[in-house]
């Protein structure tokens, strides 16, 4: 596009200052120079609203947002709400982006309404990195073979086609037109499906990237992924509430019997979290939620595939969840973390 689209970069920051330096570096140091980026302060105590300012002096493409804590969500749509740029690219604070990721990015636009750009990412754990990719062929994905291929094909299974996150994207800012009813801030866990599954749907032209590995996603384990959070059973089930209407609204094909099996598949997650419960009590609480007659009735009529060697196991302790079965998933898990 030879930098004639200007790029929005949205960072929400809340108490990231080990990170935020690298974050931000590796943004301001793009081979593609016009962009804007919106640093957005969801009132951060440790210091990092403070760093956001220096780098706000420092450099004019830089713009601060401070507003009272709502969470992810309603940081990146203060941020959607300020944004200049044609074209929004998400990134956290606690992640960093090769420099030449949004000149490789803009290279596969075709400067049409309603296109999205989908790059690789690698994880970066404490004693390896993993690299992560779409399970979908790379290429150009429009008209029938968008609606066939992608869009058909975003939920219901256990390994998603494409991250459902909002990075490792870059994405023309129509297709969040009209998806602000779905925004929840007050979900924690699965807050991006709200954000980028209706901008999926609402896409014209989709590119999948090949050998695009330019996003790095730290993994921290105090991170609302991977710490224990209380409230992560009552969020999934505001975000399947979320998702009925998006499903509705947007006229996904089977797309009921497909939610079903997606929110099996985060009910997974509910388990690998409770898991983690540091309260002696655990297992009492995850009788608690899957002992549920509603829940039990979703888990047992929903036909799922699970072919993932830890999924299966968190499959089976959500169909029998059992104190001597809960305990041997509880010392699995802990050996997971500490890889």
């Amino acid at each position: 596009m030879k930098e004639s689209c200007k790029i929005s970069v949205i960072v929400p920051v809340y108490n990231k200052k080990e990170y935020l330096d690298e974050c931000i570096g590796s943004i301001l140091g793009q081979t593609y120079q016009n962009i804007e980026l919106l640093l957005v302060d969801d009132a951060s105590t440790d210091g990092s609203g403070e760093i956001c300012d220096r780098y706000a002096q420092r450099d004019a493409r830089v713009h601060v947002i401070h507003r009272t804590n709502g969470g992810p969500t309603a940081a990146c749509v203060t941020g959607m709400e300020c944004a200049q740029g044609d074209y929004y690219m998400f990134v956290d604070s606690d992640d960093y982006v090769d420099r030449f990721m949004l000149e490789k990015m803009t290279g596969q636009l075709a400067g049409k309404p309603g296109e999205i750009v989908c790059c690789d990412h690698i994880v970066e754990k404490r004693k390896r990195t993993l690299l992560v990719t779409a399970l979908i062929k790379p290429g150009i994905y429009e008209g029938e073979k968008l609606e066939r291929e992608v869009k058909e094909r975003l939920i219901g299974n256990e390994q998603r086609l494409l991250p459902m996150s909002r990075c490792m994207k870059l994405c023309e800012r129509s297709v969040f037109e009209g998806n602000d009813k779905y925004y929840d801030m007050s979900i924690r866990m699965g807050d991006d499906f709200h954000l980028i599954y209706p901008a999926l749907l609402n896409s014209r032209r989709i590119v999948v990237m090949e050998q695009a590995a330019f996003y790095h996603y730290r993994y921290v384990e105090d991170s609302i992924v991977h710490g224990y959070d209380a409230g992560m059973f009552k969020s999934v089930e505001s975000w399947r509430r979320a998702m009925e209407n998006i499903v509705r609204d947007k006229e996904v094909r089977d797309g009921e019997e497909r939610l079903r099996r997606e929110y099996c598949y985060m009910l997974m997650l509910v388990m690998k979290n409770e898991l983690r419960n540091p309260d002696r009590n655990y297992i009492r609480a995850i009788q608690g939620i899957f002992c549920q007659q509603e829940i039990r009735e979703y888990i047992m009529s929903t036909p799922l595939s699970v072919r993932e060697r830890s999924n299966q196991l968190m499959y089976l302790g959500m169909q029998y969840p059992e104190k001597t079965l809960l305990r041997l998933l509880r010392m699995l898990m802990r050996w997971h973390d500490r890889k």
